[in-house]
């Protein structure tokens, strides 16, 4: 039941990254941070967007020439991170010359999904040996190369039976990431390489930390009022629109049913429909929560036609407080002769 609910939600992801969702973005995933007052995250975090602009184009020239123009100042950047898929603005202050300390790469924000729960492990298992923790952890690489897809870390198994094999693991519990050395083995008394068993999909991606704040709904990711920069009228323009918004629109909402040119009808006055035309019936929008009520009714009463099972008139009442009722004729305890 679990794998097939994991397949449609993953089905439901690929659909929206189709449509062009979040996951199906691009930005500058952090490979290595030198500086420990910085608080960006290698690996789960990526750069996609700077001083409220989103960066939709993969040259770090225009990224580095946006830092630059902010010397001596902040730049803003917007971190999208694969803990809870979540994103956070961060102000950091450029010093003259600017200088990060910062090793990027352009990469899809999907290359993240590519982990591994933790969700059983046996006793004595090459799993164990090598310290992996239930539920907690996740591998979620290894110096190896790039590992990719739901087959991608049992392909890499095998190719690692009996010699070492390195894997990069996160524990969400301690919000930490070390890296652990697992020898697969098909000798080892029991089932699998490994000896544990694992999580991949949309069920089994990487949560938030537990000790961030809860997501507060409604929040602006890019604001699009501004047309350009901070500091765009006092440095050079940049050869081309590299950070071009998309095109703001005045009219966000349009009602399903607009009123003519002649304006609202007045108080007092009734409006006619047209003639020769009847009053066409309203059609009222079905709640999921409706939707879902009868798909299970209709599926129940069809699961009685079939079982022939006769419908219950009524509901039985609560037995009473006290215990089972207890029967009309005792049976009384013989007397004891002294």
């Amino acid at each position: 039941m679990f794998g097939a609910l994991n397949r449609f939600i993953s089905r439901l992801d690929s659909d929206s990254t189709s449509q062009g969702g979040l996951d199906a973005a691009y930005g500058f995933q952090v490979l290595r941070n030198t500086d420990p007052e910085l608080h960006i995250e290698p690996w789960f975090d990526f750069i996609i967007g700077i001083n409220g602009r989103q960066i939709d184009n993969p040259e770090p020239a225009l990224l580095t020439q946006e830092i630059h123009n902010c010397a001596g100042s902040t730049v803003n950047l917007i971190i999208y991170s694969a803990k809870g898929a979540r994103t956070r603005t961060l102000s950091i202050p450029v010093p003259s010359p600017p200088l990060l300390n910062l090793t990027l790469q352009w990469t899809p924000l999907s290359t993240t999904h590519n982990t591994w729960h933790i969700l059983e492990v046996t006793p004595h298992s090459p799993a164990e040996v090598a310290g992996l923790l239930p539920y907690g952890d996740y591998i979620i690489g290894t110096p190896e190369g790039i590992v990719r897809g739901e087959a991608g870390l049992g392909e890499l198994v095998e190719d690692h039976l009996s010699r070492p094999l390195h894997l990069y693991v996160y524990n969400h519990e301690y919000n930490v990431t070390r890296e652990i050395t697992i020898n697969p083995s098909r000798n080892w008394g029991g089932e699998g390489a490994l000896g544990c068993v694992l999580g991949f999909g949309a069920l089994h991606r990487i949560p938030p930390p537990l000790d961030a704040p809860p997501e507060a709904p409604g929040e602006t990711l890019f604001d699009t009022t501004a047309g350009r920069f901070s500091n765009e009228e006092d440095s050079a323009p940049l050869a081309g629109n590299f950070f071009t918004p998309a095109a703001a629109s005045t009219e966000f909402l349009v009602p399903a049913n607009q009123l003519g040119a002649q304006g609202p009808p007045l108080p007092g006055k009734s409006v006619s429909p047209a003639h020769g035309r009847s009053a066409r019936k309203k059609h009222h929008g079905i709640s999921p929560k409706r939707a879902m009520d009868e798909y299970f009714a209709e599926g129940e009463k069809k699961s009685k036609e079939q079982d022939f099972t006769p419908a219950v008139k009524g509901v039985a009442p609560p037995p009473k407080a006290g215990g089972p009722p207890r029967g009309t004729s005792p049976i009384k305890e013989p007397a004891i002769e002294g």
